[in-house]
């Protein structure tokens, strides 16, 4: 992959600075924003190898951390969905202000309770987040939003794990954007079996590659 962009990025929110690490490869028209899960960072492997598959489709990626050290440490904070979509939203907006991100296209990866935060955070931004996909996602905590998401969601969920599947399930009636919940084989929550979670990454990657093509610019 070459990139020409690789760098940390400070978002500003209300008392507090977000550290996150963007990456766009060169020609890249199209940037993914994660939204990690409780106890999870932007460090996490499972999201870094996600963001490295999305890479090599050309396809930028911006993760960084929803809570700072101190709020992360009260436990109460990682379930905080409005708090959490805030923050989300805060950073698609300062993201925005970047000329290197600016003229892409943006959509969500959010993975266990960050997919509820993601999909919220959809809501608020229909114009500009136009795909989101969720990973072992809790799209239900969502709440009364869920229903005005109209980024095209993907709702990925292990086959084995029966409860977050069926409250995929509910969340999918809840929703009415273009929508798809694909289902992993043998998955378990995490998808720590082997060539569970490569399959997850090229569900994400052929997603966004399908939804998140950059709008036409018409004549003025």
């Amino acid at each position: 992959m070459t990139c020409d962009c690789h760098k940390l990025v400070e978002v500003p929110v209300a008392g507090a600075r977000l550290t996150g690490e963007l990456i766009i490869p060169s020609g890249a028209r199209t940037l993914v924003i994660f939204s990690h899960g409780s106890g999870s960072s932007r460090l996490s492997s499972r999201n870094t190898y996600v963001a490295e598959v999305l890479h090599e489709h050309s396809i930028g990626t911006f993760l960084f951390d929803l809570l700072t050290p101190e709020e992360d440490a009260e436990y109460a904070n990682r379930f905080d969905i409005p708090l959490l979509t805030d923050r989300l939203v805060a950073a698609t907006d300062y993201l925005d202000t970047l000329p290197r991100a600016s003229g892409l296209t943006f959509g969500y990866f959010g993975a266990s309770t960050g997919a509820a935060s993601a999909l919220g955070a959809a809501a608020r931004r229909p114009e500009r987040v136009l795909a989101v996909v969720s990973r072992g996602g809790r799209p239900d905590l969502t709440g009364p939003g869920l229903s005005h998401v109209q980024a095209a969601t993907l709702l990925i969920v292990g086959g084995l794990d029966a409860e977050v599947l069926a409250l995929n399930r509910q969340a999918m009636d809840a929703m009415t954007c273009t929508k798809y919940l694909a289902v992993v084989p043998g998955a378990t929550h995490l998808f720590e079996e082997t060539g569970t979670l490569q399959q997850a990454a090229d569900l994400a990657a052929a997603w966004f590659s399908r939804y998140l093509q950059p709008i036409p610019q018409t004549a003025s």
